[in-house]
């Protein structure tokens, strides 16, 4: 099969389009034939090795896992012999690694049937970005219907699902974004919508009951400062592309944790892990017409460099997604 491999850290020169063995299928997985995939800021950090530090997990010298790609949606081929609700033919979508191919094995319990309203290229950009903005507000936010909430980075990939899941829990949203970009978040349903560039939201003056942020460009004292007394801020890292950098977007989730157990306010980071029952709850989401993924642009599998470049240096709004 036809793949994005990498075979040490550095700029999209290095993913290069090769052909290798197709993957084996383990008893409880299922191989997948892809028909489109998502760019996420997930792979441009893996592809750089960035932060430095994470290095120590992802492989000193160049990338354990040498196939980029995390979201993917297509048709199932095969099946391992322990899964019984997926069958060849089914239309899927999910979250694996080594997606930027035409084929990808995948655990059956990161997989889910696609929704029905949804092309390949929408259901490829709903997992990771859907499935951590989901975790972010439900889960570790514990959103409620009525609480203000504020998006730092609502026009991103996960930003676009955020808003989105945030109106749809029932909460009075405002989205922090670019000045081209204020518009697309008024049209996701956000209620009030800050301009960056314009005016700091940490200085406003108007509180949330959570905020949660995909940009990291703020202190822990800023952000508190957005915070009702008794707000919840989620940290979920990002960061943008700044050509390297030590600890990046982790010295602030350090600094969170280190502080959360002395104020009243919770400061929590996200972890989000793949989760068939996530995706479950954003089909139904996407089928009832409260949550439709963004698609800034796609390209075919042999521009993956490309694309990737326009994620770093264009700050790409919504979802960027890859044919296959």
């Amino acid at each position: 099969m036809k793949a994005i491999v990498q075979d040490r850290y550095g700029s999209p020169d290095v993913l290069e389009l090769r052909e290798v063995e197709r993957p084996p299928v383990g008893d409880r997985e299922v191989l997948v034939r892809v028909r489109a995939a998502s760019v996420n800021a997930r792979d441009w950090h893996l592809m750089r090795g960035d932060p430095y530090l994470a290095r120590l997990v992802l492989g000193l010298r160049g990338p354990k896992a040498q196939i980029r790609g995390t979201d993917f949606a297509g048709r199932v081929e095969a099946v391992g012999k322990d899964v019984t609700r997926l069958r060849p033919g089914d239309e899927v979508f999910g979250e694996a690694e080594g997606t930027f191919a035409e084929y990808v094995c995948a655990p059956a319990d990161a997989v889910e049937p696609k929704p029905a309203n949804l092309t390949f290229e929408q259901a490829a950009a709903v997992p990771l970005a859907g499935n951590t903005a989901l975790m972010g507000l439900r889960d570790l936010g514990r959103l409620r219907p009525g609480q203000r909430v504020l998006v730092n980075g609502a026009s991103g990939g996960v930003g676009t699902f955020a808003v989105q899941i945030a109106k749809a829990l029932g909460a009075e949203v405002t989205g922090v974004c670019g000045t081209r970009n204020t518009e697309l978040v008024r049209s996701l349903g956000a209620d009030h919508v800050v301009d960056y560039s314009r005016e700091d939201f940490t200085r406003t003056g108007r509180r949330h009951d959570l905020v949660l942020d995909l940009v990291g460009n703020r202190s822990l004292a800023a952000y508190r400062r957005a915070l009702t007394p008794g707000g919840t801020l989620v940290l979920s890292g990002g960061g943008v592309s700044e050509g390297g950098s030590l600890v990046g977007p982790m010295a602030l989730l350090v600094k969170g944790r280190a502080l959360s157990p002395f104020v009243r306010q919770r400061l929590l980071v996200l972890t989000a892990a793949p989760d068939r029952k996530n995706l479950a709850a954003l089909r139904e989401l996407v089928a009832s017409g409260r949550v439709t993924p963004a698609v800034d642009r796609t390209y075919p599998l042999c521009e993956v460099p490309e694309a990737i470049r326009y994620l770093e240096v264009e700050h790409a709004r919504a979802k960027v997604v890859i044919t296959v």
